[in-house]
């Protein structure tokens, strides 16, 4: 049985911050689906409504043909009726508890065994939590988050306590788990390379609101206004006016340049173009069919890794990201001219 997971409740914190979510998720389509926002839009307290651990103060919230909680009813599930196993940022283990215990807390006679095998914990099974490594304390914790067999798994930023190097390897494999798992999941995180790593589809929390949900990829690459491109990380948010439109394509001014777009349909006050989709040429690219091709300043580059992250001034500020490798075989430095080359249809208009 799929069916949806279906929220529409606000509450207001003891800070005056205000969550007022508006959240519907196709169960079937959907199996992980990443709640992805930055720190403070709620998304924390959302996961907590969802799994009962704080009552909303208005809405309702319903999952398959089940009410868990509903203000005009007055019907407030508790969270053990709910069944939503929760996974907490720092895996709350209990550390007297070997990995097979802590599996076989909430387990049914025979699970356990299988739980320890599927998530590679059999060798483990008499370890103490303090004595294995951080990846392999989040496969315990979501080894025992299945154990009770939950409807519903919410998972609150399971990386974080990670670092960089497990976490980078440890992303496809909670992917592969949740998969395998056959579990609806939530994963609450801020990151994008985790967002597109794990979700299915995803919903970007801004202020307390849901403010887009969609496929992961579409998301980030079609944000629905300038506030959601920022929070997905897209680095070029630039106001535009528009000066013509003709033949599919929409000519606008941004700062003292021009860019040509692809019509959508859109009145458009904001052009979002994402780092990776701007290339940079040391001379005009003649041959070239793409649309845009703006003479630009370098302002700055620093080196992120395999990565140049370059400032330019194209009339108005641009951000590149292209490879060290070119940035290298550019000498590329401040003050040099360039051209930076974006195509028409690498620039995503919204209102």
């Amino acid at each position: 049985m799929a069916g949806e997971l279906i929220c529409a409740c606000r509450k207001r914190l003891t800070s005056g911050f205000e969550v007022d979510a508006s959240l519907r998720i196709g169960l079937a389509e959907s199996p992980v689906t990443v709640l992805f926002g930055p720190s403070g839009a709620g998304k924390t307290t959302l996961l907590r409504l969802l799994a009962g651990l704080e009552q909303a103060d208005s809405g309702e919230i319903r999952f398959r043909d089940e009410v868990w909680y509903s203000s005009a009813r007055g019907v407030r599930l508790p969270p053990q009726q709910r069944r939503a196993g929760f996974l907490f940022q720092d895996y709350a283990l209990f550390p007297h508890l070997t990995v097979a215990k802590n599996v076989g807390y909430a387990a049914r006679p025979g699970r356990q065994r299988k739980l320890l095998e599927a998530f590679g914990l059999a060798k483990l099974a008499a370890e103490y939590p303090r004595a294995i490594s951080g990846g392999q304390q989040q496969r315990v914790a979501l080894a025992r988050a299945l154990a009770a067999e939950p409807a519903l798994l919410l998972l609150d930023e399971p990386l974080s306590a990670l670092d960089a190097a497990t976490r980078g390897r440890m992303r496809h494999e909670l992917r592969r788990m949740l998969i395998e798992g056959g579990v609806p999941s939530i994963v609450v995180t801020h990151d994008r390379v985790e967002a597109v790593a794990l979700g299915d589809r995803m919903a970007v929390m801004v202020d307390g609101r849901i403010r887009q949900e969609g496929p992961v990829q579409e998301v980030f690459r079609h944000p629905a206004d300038a506030q959601v491109a920022e929070s997905v990380g897209m680095e070029n948010v630039l106001p535009v006016e528009v000066v013509d439109r003709q033949g599919g394509l929409v000519t606008v001014d941004v700062g003292a340049a021009r860019l040509e777009c692809l019509d959508t349909g859109v009145s458009p006050t904001w052009a979002c173009i994402r780092a990776e989709d701007v290339s940079l040429a040391r001379h005009t690219p003649e041959a070239s069919s793409v649309r845009n091709r703006l003479p630009a300043r370098v302002l700055s580059v620093l080196l992120e890794g395999p990565l140049a992250r370059v400032e330019l001034d194209c009339g108005f500020p641009l951000i590149a990201a292209i490879t060290a490798q070119s940035a290298a075989d550019m000498n590329l430095k401040p003050g040099d001219l360039v051209y930076a080359v974006v195509k028409a249809t690498a620039v995503h208009l919204t209102a």
